[in-house]
C-alpha cells in the first residue's frame, strides 16, 4: 500500500533497505550464534547518515521523526530483529534527552550518539517491571551532585551504550512524583555491568544489569528537574512504543517474504505447496494482518510527528497489535516451513524467538491492554 512517504523518507528507505539485505541478513544467523553486538552493522549505520535518522539537524541528525525511525525499523528487522535493536534501543535511550534536555545536555550528547555512540534507556528493576511506580534506585543530592544506588535490569543495549538515561526516585515520600530521570555516562565511577543474559532471542542484543554504587554525577545531568522522571518517562514511551510496532513489523514481514519464497520452491505431491489452498489462505491470512499492522503503525508514527497532545493510547495500540502480529506470523511461518522450520539450519524459526520479546519490553501487552482502556474510559468522562 501506498503510505505517501516523502522522497526523503523514500530514500531512507529503501537505503535500509540495501543494508538489511546485503549487510544484515548475511551474518544474522552468525551473530544469533555468537551473541555479540553488531559494532560493525551500527558504524555501517552511522556512515550511511541513518543511527540519528531521529536527531534534529543541528544536532547532527536527519532531522527525521518517528515515521523515519519506523521505517529504518522495519527494513532492518526483515533482517535480523536483535541486530535492528542496537539502533531502536539508542532511540530508546535518546528521546529523553531530545524531548526534556536542556540545550546544554542536547548539545552535547545528541551529536555524540548520531555520530554512532550507543544509548540506552534504564528504568526496570527485579521489582519493577510492569510495576514501574516500584523502582527503588535512588539518587541523592550532596551539594552539586546526585550520588546513585541501586541496580536496573534487562537493559537494552546495557554495557555496549556509551550514554544512559536513568530514572531513579529522589523523593521517596512522593511515591512516583518523586522520580527524577538522570544522564550518566559509561566510564563514571560507581558504574558497573551484571553478566550478559543468555536470551530465547533477539541474541544479537545486549541485555545486562547496570549496577550504580555511589555512582556520583553532577547536578546538571538531571534531565528536566527533580520529580519528572515518570513523565520524562511515560512521553518516552508514547514516542518509541511505534518503533518496537516497527520492529515487531519489520519481523513479521520478513518472515512472510521467506514463507513465500519456500512455499514456491518446497515440492510436494509433484507440485510446489504454494499451490495448495491451505498453504495460500495461510499466507494471505499472514499478508493481510502485516499490512493492517503497518498502516497502523504509520498512522501512529504519524500522529506523533504532529505533536498531537496525547498519543499513549494510539502507542501502546500499535505496539499490542503488531507484536501480536508478529508472534502468530512467525508461528504459521514454521508451520509452511513444517519440519525444516523447526531447524536451525532454516532461518525461519529465528524470526519466532526475535518475536516473542516484542510482546514483553516496553510494556508487556497486557499492560498495553489496560493502558488503551484507561484512556477510552477518560475520553468517555470527558464526553458527559
Amino acid at each position: 500500500m501506498d503510505y505517501l512517504f516523502t522522497e526523503q523518507q523514500i530514500m531512507i528507505r529503501d537505503l535500509a533497505r540495501k543494508i538489511a539485505k546485503e549487510k544484515i541478513r548475511p551474518v544474522a544467523a552468525r551473530y544469533d550464534e555468537t551473541e555479540e553486538f553488531a559494532w560493525d552493522i551500527v558504524k555501517i549505520l552511522v556512515d550511511s547518515d541513518l543511527f540519528g535518522v531521529y536527531i534534529p539537524e543541528q544536532y547532527g541528525g536527519l532531522g527525521g521523526g518517528i515515521v523515519d525511525m519506523c521505517l529504518v525499523a522495519e527494513e532492518l528487522s526483515k533482517a535480523c530483529g536483535g541486530i535492528a535493536l542496537g539502533f531502536a534501543g539508542t532511540g530508546l535511550g535518546t528521546f529523553p534527552i531530545i524531548l526534556y534536555g536542556s540545550d546544554e545536555q542536547k548539545k552535547k550528547y545528541l551529536p555524540q550518539i548520531a555520530k554512532g555512540k550507543v544509548a540506552a534507556f534504564c528504568i526496570t528493576e527485579a521489582e519493577a517491571g510492569s510495576d514501574a511506580g516500584s523502582i527503588k534506585t535512588t539518587a541523592r543530592k550532596e551539594g552539586d551532585h546526585y550520588i546513585l544506588n541501586g541496580t536496573k535490569q534487562w537493559i537494552t543495549n546495557a554495557g555496549e551504550a556509551e550514554v544512559y538515561t536513568v530514572i531513579a526516585i529522589t523523593d521517596k515520600s512522593k511515591g512516583a512524583r518523586g522520580a527524577s530521570a538522570f544522564i550518566v555516562e559509561k566510564g563514571t565511577k560507581g558504574v558497573d555491568f551484571g553478566q550478559k543474559e543468555k536470551k530465547l532471542g533477539i541474541r544479537a542484543s545486549a541485555t545486562r544489569e547496570v549496577i550504580f554504587t555511589d555512582c556520583k554525577i553532577p547536578k546538571e545531568n538531571i534531565i528536566s528537574k527533580e520529580g519528572m522522571g515518570f513523565i520524562v518517562a511515560m512521553k518516552t514511551f508514547d514516542n518509541s512504543r511505534p518503533g518496537v510496532a516497527a520492529q515487531a513489523l519489520g519481523i513479521a514481514q520478513g518472515a512472510l517474504d521467506l514463507s513465500v519464497e519456500y512455499a514456491r520452491k518446497r515440492i510436494q505431491f509433484g507440485q510446489p505447496i504454494s499451490s495448495f489452498q491451505a498453504i495460500q489462505h495461510m499466507m494471505a491470512d499472514m499478508a493481510t494482518q502485516i499490512e493492517a499492522a503497518r498502516a497502523l503503525v504509520y498512522a501512529t508514527a504519524r500522529m506523533v510527528d504532529s505533536g498531537a497532545k496525547s498519543v499513549a493510547k494510539e502507542s501502546a495500540m500499535a505496539k499490542m497489535f503488531a507484536s501480536d502480529v508478529a508472534m502468530k506470523v512467525t508461528v504459521d511461518a514454521i508451520q509452511i516451513f513444517g519440519g525444516y522450520g523447526y531447524m536451525r539450519e532454516y532461518p525461519i524459526e529465528k524470526y519466532m524467538r526475535d518475536a516473542k520479546i516484542t510482546q514483553i519490553y516496553e510494556g508487556t501487552n497486557q499492560i498495553q491492554r489496560n493502558v488503551i482502556a484507561a484512556n477510552l474510559i477518560k475520553e468517555s468522562l470527558k464526553g458527559e
